[in-house]
């Protein structure tokens, strides 16, 4: 199995009613790619705040194998959720690995 994490920081275009419709987006992903075994993503609410900089939404995804972690990146659900970043991300960290 792979973890695949995420997280999302936005630029000064981004709109924070656009924040629910971008997770909504996410969650729908598990039902709609093969190989997904568990997905997570929400909203940052730490009360870290000297370590969030800026980064607002965050992603977690359990892939069956590392196979099925490279054929999400193409898919066309996920392609679909990553032109809803056109013009509002700023940045994305992104780490997998095996579990």
């Amino acid at each position: 199995m792979y973890e695949h994490l995420v997280v999302f920081r936005f630029n000064e275009q981004f709109e924070p009613s656009q924040e629910q419709a971008l997770l909504q987006a996410l969650l729908a992903l598990k039902k709609q790619i093969p190989g997904i075994i568990d997905l997570t993503a929400g909203i940052n609410v730490t009360e870290e705040q000297e370590n969030v900089h800026g980064y607002t939404l965050g992603l977690r995804v359990t892939f069956q194998n590392k196979e099925a972690l490279r054929e999400y990146g193409p898919h066309p659900a996920h392609q679909k959720f990553v032109s809803m970043l056109e013009g509002i991300l700023e940045n994305v960290v992104v780490v997998d690995y095996p579990i």
